[in-house]
């Protein structure tokens, strides 16, 4: 496993943290694909996912270090390549269980994505969020396929075109966080939010992640089908009653 990540199992939940404070939480292409397979498995048999960081900000990027420098190479080779960051989006998309991002610092370019494909994400109020990649001459749809099911589309191209930073509050009417805090209630906060998880059944947890995953993109009556069926099977499952 990487020096820079942490994971710790307890009571069904799995915490995941990157602790590269000094670099401002970077993330190589190395720790994405290990980071994706640790949410894939937690998945399997957490009842939710904790993911999270150490020191002031949450995470300034991917660590160029390692990665194919400028020139001339096949579009499917690009493809390829990309695939990791995909591959990393998507385990959050796909988690059976619920993940959950507290962010207390800058989170830009990956680190704003992660903000983003996270099923809920607590900011500080001393949070600020960013893609700066259309500086940096990148074409950035990489990164916009992080909140094309999560942002306002008006939104995320400003933030794209723009470049800049947004406040905490800014993201939240983005649609980018569920929940601003002051900053010293962050933890307060989410662990006001994971003790009520703990509470959940673990059916219900399971079929709310699922209904979010997939009805935000249907149409209102096949999304009134599948709740409609979701919801007369889970609530009458025997795990749903009492001391079961």
């Amino acid at each position: 496993m990487s020096d820079f990540i942490r994971v710790r199992q307890d009571d069904g939940v799995t915490r995941i943290s990157v602790e590269r404070p000094d670099t401002g939480n970077l993330i190589s292409d190395a720790m994405a694909v290990e980071l994706a397979d640790m949410i894939d498995t937690a998945g399997k048999t957490s009842r939710y996912i904790v993911f999270r960081t150490a020191g002031e900000d949450f995470c300034l990027g991917r660590d160029r270090a390692g990665r194919t420098g400028p020139g001339p190479r096949e579009a499917l080779d690009a493809r390829d390549e990309n695939e990791v960051v995909f591959h990393f989006y998507n385990a959050f998309r796909r988690s059976p269980a619920p993940v959950v991002v507290p962010v207390q610092g800058r989170a830009l370019g990956f680190g704003c994505a992660i903000a983003n494909v996270a099923d809920v994400t607590i900011a500080s109020d001393r949070a600020r969020f960013g893609f700066p990649e259309m500086g940096h001459n990148i074409m950035p749809t990489m990164a916009m396929s992080s909140g094309v099911d999560r942002m306002m589309r008006k939104a995320l191209t400003y933030m794209i075109y723009a470049t800049e930073e947004v406040d905490a509050h800014t993201a939240l009417a983005y649609g980018v966080v569920s929940r601003v805090v002051p900053h010293g209630e962050l933890e307060a906060a989410l662990g006001a939010f994971t003790g009520a998880l703990d509470k959940a059944p673990l059916p219900a947890l399971r079929a709310v992640k699922e209904f979010g995953r997939h009805a935000m993109t249907m149409d209102v009556h096949a999304a009134t089908d599948f709740a409609r069926n979701l919801h007369a099977v889970i609530n009458t499952a025997a795990r749903m009653r009492p001391n079961r």
